[in-house]
C-alpha cells in the first residue's frame, strides 16, 4: 500500500500467491509508511505526505477506513503485528527517532524506546515479540534489536549494513531483504535469535 511513483500513490494491491490485483485505495496519500497484519485485517501508519504523518488506517480486505493516529507523527518506520495488536518503532521526525508504539485495534500508546534511534529500518514478529533490522543511525545500520513487549535490546548484527531493506517472519526466525548500500542491494539473510544458556551449578 502506498509508495510514491513520482508522487505519493494511495494504491493497494493484494497477492493470491500468483499475481497482485487492485484493491481499495488509502484513504491518505503517502510513502514511506510500515505495514502490519494480514490482507484481510491490514495495518498501515505513519508515512510522509510531504511532512511526518501520524495517520493510521485499517483494511478489511475491500477497502481502508481511518484508525487511531499516532503519538507521534513520522515517516520511514517499521511496523510489526496485526491489526489490533500493531506494533511500529523508529523512523524520523527530522531527526532519527527511537520511539515504540503498540495499537489495541482502536488507539496507540507508548512502548520501550528502541536501544538506537533508527529510521529506514525494517521490522517483523508480533507486538510481545518484536524484530527490527537495519536502516540508518547516521550510517547505513547491521543493527538488530529484539522487543518483548515491554523493552528493546541488542540482537546479533546483520552481515550487511542497509537502510531501507524489507522484513519478514518472526523474531526467532526473521528474514531481512534488500535494501540499499549506497547502491541497491539483492542481499537476503536469515535471522535466528541466539540462544542465551545460563550455567547450571552441578
Amino acid at each position: 500500500m502506498g509508495g510514491t511513483t513520482g508522487s505519493n500513490s494511495v494504491v493497494t494491491e493484494e497477492y493470491n500467491g500468483t499475481s497482485w490485483s487492485s484493491g481499495g485505495n488509502l484513504a491518505t496519500a503517502r510513502h514511506a509508511l510500515a505495514g502490519a497484519g494480514t490482507q484481510s485485517a491490514g495495518l498501515c501508519m505513519g508515512g510522509t505526505t510531504g511532512s511526518s504523518s501520524a495517520v493510521t488506517e485499517e483494511y478489511n480486505g475491500t477497502s481502508w477506513s481511518s484508525g487511531g493516529n499516532l503519538a507521534t507523527a513520522r515517516g520511514y518506520l517499521a511496523g510489526a503485528g496485526t491489526q489490533s495488536a500493531g506494533l511500529c518503532m523508529g523512523g524520523n521526525t527530522g531527526s532519527n527517532s527511537a520511539v515504540t508504539e503498540e495499537y489495541n485495534g482502536t488507539s496507540w500508546s507508548s512502548g520501550g524506546n528502541l536501544v538506537t534511534a533508527n529510521y529506514y529500518l525494517a521490522g517483523a514478529g508480533t507486538q510481545s515479540a518484536g524484530l527490527c533490522m537495519g536502516g540508518n543511525t547516521g550510517s547505513y545500520a547491521p543493527v538488530t534489536e529484539e522487543y518483548n513487549g515491554t523493552s528493546w535490546s541488542s540482537g546479533g548484527n546483520l552481515s550487511t549494513a542497509r537502510q531501507g531493506p524489507a522484513g519478514a517472519g518472526t523474531q526467532s526466525a526473521g528474514l531481512c531483504m534488500g535494501g540499499t548500500t549506497g547502491s541497491s542491494s539483492n542481499v537476503t539473510e536469515e535471522y535466528t535469535k541466539p540462544n542465551i544458556i545460563n550455567p547450571v551449578e552441578v
